[in-house]
C-alpha cells in the first residue's frame, strides 16, 4: 500500500489524483487485477468522474452545496456536519480494474480526491493488487 499526500486550498474542492494512482499501479507491476483507493478522513471522499471538462466538478460541488448547505441547522458541535454528510454521500473508496498494467478507466474518467472541510493536509491510500 502507498499513500498520496494531498494539500487542499479551499473548503470544498476536487483534486485530480489520477496520475498519482497510475504511477502506483505501474510501480506495482500488476498486469491484471484491481486498484483500491481509500480516503481515511470523515470529511473527505473519493470519486471517479469526468476529467475532460472542469465544469463537471464545479457542477457537482454546486449541487452538493444546495443539497447539504453550510448553515447552523446541524447538531454536530464542531460546525462541519455538512462535510461529514457530503463525504458519506460521495463515499470513502473506489475500486478500479487493472488491465494490461493500466487503470481501466473510461476515456473521460479521472480519479478525484474530494475535499469538503479544507484547507487541509490529507492522505489517500492506494493498493494495487493483481498478477505480475
Amino acid at each position: 500500500m502507498e499513500k498520496i499526500p494531498v494539500k487542499t486550498q479551499g473548503r470544498t474542492e476536487f483534486v485530480d489524483i489520477t496520475v498519482d494512482v497510475n504511477r502506483i499501479v505501474q510501480k506495482s507491476g500488476a498486469q491484471e487485477g484491481v486498484c483500491y483507493v481509500y480516503v481515511p478522513h470523515t470529511t473527505a471522499a473519493v470519486t471517479v468522474n469526468e476529467n475532460a471538462d472542469p465544469s463537471v466538478q464545479r457542477d457537482i460541488i454546486s449541487e452538493l452545496n444546495k443539497i447539504v448547505p453550510w448553515d447552523g441547522r446541524y447538531s454536530h458541535t464542531e460546525g462541519n456536519s455538512a462535510a461529514h454528510i457530503k463525504s458519506t454521500l460521495v463515499g470513502s473508496s473506489v475500486s478500479i480494474p487493472i488491465s494490461d498494467g493500466k487503470l481501466a478507466l473510461g476515456t473521460w474518467q479521472g480519479i478525484y480526491f474530494c475535499e469538503f472541510d479544507g484547507p487541509r493536509n490529507r492522505e489517500v491510500f492506494v493498493q494495487a493488487m493483481g498478477n505480475v
